[in-house]
């Protein structure tokens, strides 16, 4: 069975708070997503909140145009990128990538 693919689009974003706000748009995010790290963790790891289809196949977040992000705000983005391991490692059916190209 083929992992639910969503894509988090990062054009554009230069900060903690256009990151959580594409976040929400992105990932669908309940309407209760406090917008900060730990409420990004819990949302990601929180198989209740997936999309339609995700919860019995496993959720896959291609993470495309984040290197102007990272480079403007390199220490929001190491927590970013901890953010997303530590999802990970809760939910075993979620994978993050970071799309290269």
């Amino acid at each position: 069975m083929t992992e639910h693919v969503v894509t988090l689009d990062l054009d554009g974003v230069m900060d903690k708070a256009g990151l959580m706000d594409r976040c929400a748009r992105d990932l669908e995010l309940p309407d209760w997503f406090g917008r900060n790290w730990d409420a990004l963790a819990d949302s990601l790891s929180d198989r209740t909140v997936w999309p339609a289809g995700a919860v019995e196949r496993g959720l896959v977040v291609v993470v495309r145009n984040w290197q102007p992000y990272a480079k403007a705000r390199p220490e929001e983005w190491v927590t970013a990128q901890d953010v997303f391991a530590d999802a990970v490692a809760r939910a075993s059916s979620l994978t993050v990538a970071l799309a290269l190209g």
